[in-house]
């Protein structure tokens, strides 16, 4: 057999997958399809359809805004915010000048692995503050155990969330040479330690990993044989 046809073989066998997303508004589109498996949101867990939240699915309370409340946003754990505050993109000209002209920037803000579906009240409470732990009770989203604290700028995630949570943040440091502080690199240490990686975690990390080309290491390895690739725009189930 010659060398050609060897080489032909060869790239024939390897899976082939989607190149990863490279605007923030490309990821969203993918990410659409990624969870239409498993239609829940992050931190809540209520059920979604499209970008309509069915509130009663996770007996969420609205704590002030109906409208976005009701409504699916994608939300990144480690906010956009704190990844421009690190690059000089973001002095000359905020988030927008960083998402045109800075490629670290854009890579980050399109990252699949950071990017998570969530009620878009709670999204907009969360803003750009960092997850933590507060001592204060969950009282704003009715059975959602969100916890937003607005004086102290602290978000504290229900506790199955706060694993993953941490996991993607030391992915997005390590990843992107994000600077963490102390306390915070301690916190996401240890809740990576506290509660270990779930099979819903596995899954997603497969799933967005096969569309980025690599896993979470985090989390784990993953497969990528498995990988199919996005078709016109919409992704192909993996198996």
């Amino acid at each position: 057999m010659s060398r050609l046809l060897v080489l032909i073989c060869l790239l024939v066998a390897l899976p082939t997958f989607a190149d990863a997303p490279k605007t923030f508004s490309a990821a969203k589109k993918i990410a659409w399809q990624l969870y239409a498996e498993r239609p829940n949101t992050f931190y809540c867990d209520c059920a979604f359809n499209g970008n309509r939240v069915d509130l009663d699915s996770c007996g969420y309370k609205v704590r002030k805004q109906q409208r976005r409340a009701a409504r699916l946003e994608w939300e990144h754990v480690v906010p956009a915010w704190v990844i421009g505050h690190q690059r000089q993109c973001w002095q000359n000209g905020g988030r927008k000048n960083c998402a045109r002209n800075d490629a670290t920037f854009k890579a980050a803000e399109a990252d699949l692995h950071n990017l998570v579906p969530s009620v878009g009240e709670v999204n907009g409470d969360r803003s750009n503050y960092a997850l933590g732990m507060l001592s204060d009770k969950p009282q704003h989203y009715g059975t959602c155990p969100m916890v937003v604290n607005f004086k102290a700028k602290t978000a504290m995630p229900p506790e199955p969330a706060r694993g993953p949570s941490a996991r993607i943040y030391l992915y997005m440091a390590d990843h992107y040479s994000l600077r963490l502080s102390t306390l915070d690199r301690r916190t996401y240490e240890a809740w990576n330690r506290q509660y270990p990686v779930s099979e819903w975690e596995r899954w997603r990390n497969q799933k967005v990993g096969c569309v980025m080309g690599h896993g979470n290491p985090f989390v784990g390895p993953i497969d990528l044989s498995t990988c199919g690739t996005l078709k016109r725009g919409r992704a192909v189930t993996l198996r």
